[in-house]
C-alpha cells in the first residue's frame, strides 16, 4: 500500500515538475537571447564592410567570411532581424539593413539554388515584419531566379549545376520552396506553387528509403528524368542517413503541410520525425551524431546544426498532430533546445567568432567546417527559441 501511495504522489507531481522545466527553459531561452544579441554585436566588430560571417576557427582565431553569393549568406540579416524582433534594438535593425542592402544583387542569381536560404530568411523576414514594395519586389525576382532552374522533365529545380546530362537534386531544396509559396500568395500566379509541389513529389518518391530516412544527393537523367544515381556527399556514405538531411527534409515537409494542407505532406513530415526520434542511436540528450550511420558512435561529433533545425520543425509540427505525437515533438524539441543552451554548446561572451552555437559539423568527408561554429545553426536556433517563447505565451494566455 505504501508504495502504491508513493507512486500516485510521484504521478500526480509529474505535471508539477514539467510546468517546473518548461519554466527553467522559457528563462533561459530568454537568457541566450539576449547573449545572441551580445555575440552578434560583437561579431560586427569583426566583419568587413562588404562580407557575411561563414564561421570561425578557434584553433588558430581565423574568423571566416564570404560573399553575398555564398549560400549561407541570408542567415546572418536573418538572425539580426530574428533578435530586434524579440527586443528591439537600433543597432541591431541598422546591421540588417546595411547588409541586406549587399544581399539585394542575389535576387537576379540564377546560378543557385540556395535562394530560399539567401532571400526568404532575411527579406522574408524583414517583409514579414514590416512589408514594403522594395522587399516584396525583391522577394518576387528571387523567386523568379529561383524557378528558372525548375526542369520539367526531371520535375525538381536543379541543386548543383553539373555536367553532360546529369541533374542533381540535394534533400536540403526542400528548404527553398517556402519562398515560392510566398510568391503565389503574393502574386496570384500559381506557377510557384505548382514548382513547388511537384519538387516536392518527385523529392518524396524518390528520395527517401523504406525506413523514411533519405539520401543526400539524387542524380536524375535530365533527357529522361529517371534516376541514375542516389548517394551523399557531406553524409559518412551513400546510404546512410546523415543527421542534417534528415533534418531539412523534416522542416521542410512541415512547411509543405502548412502552404498546401495536403495530408500527404504531413504524414511524410511524421514518418521522418519518426525515423529520427525512435533512431536507436539518437543520444539521450537529443542533440544528434552528424550521421545516424557514423562508424564511430557514441565517439563521433555532434552537430548542433541539426539539433537546432529538427528542434524549430518539431515546434512547428506538434501543432499539425494529434495530442499523445504533439507531446513527444514537444518533450524532444524542449530536450535539444535544453542541451543547446548549455555552456556545453553556448558561446561565452565575446568568443567564438561573435556565433552563438558551438559544435556544428559542416562537411567531414572533405574535412570543411568540423566542430565549428555554423551561421545557419544560430539562425535555427533563434528561430527555435522564438517558438518556445511563443508557445510559452500562447499557453500562458490560454490559462
Amino acid at each position: 500500500m505504501k508504495k502504491i501511495l508513493l507512486l500516485l504522489m510521484f504521478i500526480s507531481a509529474l505535471p508539477t515538475m514539467a510546468q517546473e522545466k518548461n519554466e527553467e527553459l522559457y528563462i533561459t531561452a530568454d537568457q541566450v537571447l539576449q547573449r545572441a544579441s551580445q555575440q552578434y554585436k560583437y561579431m560586427m566588430t569583426l566583419l568587413s564592410d562588404d562580407r557575411f560571417p561563414k564561421t570561425y576557427h578557434s584553433e588558430n582565431d581565423t574568423f571566416e567570411t564570404s560573399d553575398s553569393g555564398w549560400w549561407c549568406s541570408g542567415f546572418y540579416p536573418g538572425v539580426l532581424l530574428y533578435l530586434n524582433e524579440d527586443h528591439p534594438d537600433d543597432e541591431l535593425k541598422k546591421e540588417a539593413d546595411r547588409v541586406m542592402t549587399l544581399l539585394s544583387k542575389e535576387q537576379f542569381n540564377k546560378g543557385t539554388h540556395d535562394l530560399g536560404f539567401m532571400m526568404y530568411c532575411s527579406f522574408g523576414n524583414a517583409e514579414r515584419l514590416n512589408p514594403s514594395e522594395e522587399y516584396e519586389e525583391i522577394l518576387m525576382n528571387s523567386a523568379r531566379s529561383l524557378a528558372s532552374r525548375f526542369n520539367e522533365t526531371v520535375g525538381c529545380i536543379r541543386s548543383w549545376d553539373s555536367r553532360n546530362d546529369d541533374f542533381l537534386v540535394i534533400i536540403d531544396n526542400m528548404m527553398n520552396l517556402e519562398s515560392l509559396f510566398w510568391a503565389t500568395e503574393h502574386s496570384g500566379d500559381s506557377t510557384y506553387y505548382d514548382i513547388a509541389v511537384r519538387h516536392a513529389d518527385v523529392t518524396m518518391e524518390n528520395h527517401f528509403r523504406a525506413d523514411n530516412s533519405s539520401y543526400h544527393v539524387l542524380n536524375y537523367d535530365v533527357n529522361t528524368g529517371k534516376v541514375r544515381e542516389k548517394k551523399t556527399a557531406q553524409g559518412f556514405a551513400d546510404a546512410s542517413a546523415w543527421a542534417r538531411g534528415q533534418a531539412w527534409g523534416l522542416y521542410g515537409y512541415t512547411v509543405m503541410y502548412r502552404a498546401t494542407g495536403q495530408q500527404k505532406y504531413l504524414d511524410q513530415a511524421v514518418k521522418i520525425a519518426d525515423f529520427i526520434l525512435n533512431h536507436p542511436d539518437l543520444p539521450a540528450d537529443k542533440v544528434p551524431y552528424w550521421d545516424f550511420d557514423a562508424p564511430d558512435i557514441p565517439d563521433a561529433l555532434r552537430d548542433s546544426s541539426a539539433g537546432a533545425i529538427m528542434a524549430s520543425a518539431l515546434l512547428e509540427l506538434k501543432d499539425y498532430v494529434k495530442k499523445r505525437k504533439a507531446k513527444k515533438y514537444a518533450a524532444t524539441a524542449a530536450e535539444i533546445l535544453v542541451t543547446l543552451t548549455t555552456g556545453e554548446y553556448i558561446a561565452s561572451p565575446r568568443t567564438n567568432g561573435g556565433f552563438l552555437l558551438k559544435h556544428g559539423v559542416g562537411h567531414i568527408p572533405q574535412n570543411s567546417e568540423v566542430d565549428v561554429p555554423l551561421t545557419y545553426g544560430d539562425y535555427y536556433l533563434v528561430e527555435a527559441l522564438l517558438r518556445y517563447k511563443s508557445d510559452r505565451a500562447k499557453t500562458q494566455s490560454d490559462r
